[in-house]
């Protein structure tokens, strides 16, 4: 990839969210300013291997965009409304001319407008992931492990509905937070998990980075928020295991074989320090939930003593919250360590009936676990082979590989 490719790759992944964010603030259209900010990569991939890369891409692209809606506005307005709109955009470009190095950063906002209640409560998070973040129809489906066609009708569904219904891309007042604040955590924590598995060697990964980021913006935003701290210190906790998640060659490390020695114990401590804020704050929400279950672990490994029945506890309560089958799966994989693999599986039985299982990686790994504990080597060799052509992290893939060879020479 040449100098302008990569240019163009670095401001899509880093700057997208914002730069949709600012092209839809006054328009309230989701999709055209997506259309606008798609042609404008275009041209950009077009001029900058003649011209050289600007020294401000962002500013250049956001340019570029605003005039395409200037020629959007100039063919579907009126004369004189089509005239107003031209001088308001005019304006913001020469704005963002006069001030090359500030792109204003709307993403908060937008993300809060994303989770208006006149949009269906289902499109709400992913509408944030795909408009902030750029993630494609395909990749929030397996987030929600539902069929990327349906999702995609959800997302159109909802920005039309953002455009016919002129909703405002603005932080809500406070007494109108509470509905809206669920879909931004979900978001933020989507985004930090999906990034979480694109594992770097040197460096948290892009996307969980600026899901930290926008978690402490949240944080910043509703200081009294329980379940919004706790979300952060959920995000702390496993960020402060990114160290010993690989070992020196890059092989994939499991939990309970990972030195914790690597482990950041200022993030840990930040952690602590936030999950004990949002318990002194109020009742227990799902992310308070999982961050209590992430500080079992460390205390089970930093301190000796096993702390699977209070894991198991919690999972009950996050299970009664959410119903999930990924905590069903979670909880079961916990409950092993107490009443062992034939426990456990019995515990998985209702979800061989749940078809979204049949392509979740992580369901056919902790089954083949299961079942290779429990001495069912054919049915785990099984599973286990589902779960290697499902995965797609080449380091997992290998230790997965490694499992399988194992248990087929016993």
């Amino acid at each position: 990839m040449d100098e302008a490719g990569r240019a163009a790759e670095r401001v899509a992944r880093e700057s997208y969210g914002r730069l949709v964010a600012f092209l839809s603030a006054r328009t309230r259209d989701v999709a055209g300013a997506e259309d606008a900010l798609g042609e404008a990569f275009t041209s950009a991939l077009r001029v900058w291997p003649v011209d050289g890369v600007p020294d401000n891409p962002d500013a250049w692209l956001l340019t570029a965009a605003r005039r395409r809606q200037t020629d959007t506005v100039r063919r579907t307005q009126t004369r004189k409304a089509g005239e107003e709109h031209l001088q308001l955009i005019g304006d913001e470009i020469e704005a963002v001319a006069d001030e090359q190095d500030v792109i204003p950063d709307r993403r908060l906002a937008l993300m809060f407008a994303c989770a208006h209640p006149a949009i269906e409560r289902a499109a709400r998070t992913p509408l944030i992931l795909q408009t902030l973040l750029g993630l494609s129809a395909e990749d929030i489906a397996a987030v929600f492990m539902i069929p990327p066609k349906t999702m995609g009708q959800r997302l159109v569904r909802a920005k039309t509905r953002i455009r016919n219904a002129g909703i405002p891309f603005r932080v809500p007042d406070p007494e109108e937070l509470p509905e809206r604040l669920d879909a931004v955590l979900d978001a933020i924590y989507a985004a930090y998990s999906k990034g979480w598995n694109e594992v770097g060697d040197d460096a948290i990964p892009e996307l969980a980075d600026e899901a930290i980021w926008l978690g402490h913006m949240v944080v910043s935003l509703l200081p009294d928020e329980p379940e919004a701290k706790g979300m952060l210190a959920l995000m702390f906790y496993t960020a402060a295991r990114r160290a010993a998640r690989r070992d020196a060659a890059g092989a994939y490390v499991p939990l309970e074989q990972q030195d914790t020695g690597l482990w950041n114990n200022s993030l840990i401590a930040l952690a602590e320090d936030l999950l004990h804020q949002a318990n002194a704050a109020g009742p227990s929400g799902r992310y308070q939930i999982e961050a209590a279950i992430q500080s079992a672990h460390v205390a089970r490994r930093l301190a000796g003593f096993s702390s699977w029945p209070a894991v198991v506890a919690l999972y009950d309560h996050l299970l009664a919250r959410t119903g999930s089958p990924v905590v069903i799966l979670n909880r079961a994989v916990a409950r092993a360590e107490v009443d062992g693999p034939r426990a456990a599986l019995a515990d998985l039985a209702p979800l061989e009936a749940d078809k979204r299982m049949l392509s979740y990686q992580p369901y056919w790994a902790a089954k083949g676990h299961l079942l290779s504990r429990a001495g069912d080597t054919a049915p785990a060799v099984e599973a286990l082979t589902i779960a290697i052509g499902l995965t797609t992290d080449e380091a997992l893939k290998a230790y997965l590989l490694k499992r399988l060879a194992s248990l087929q020479a016993t």
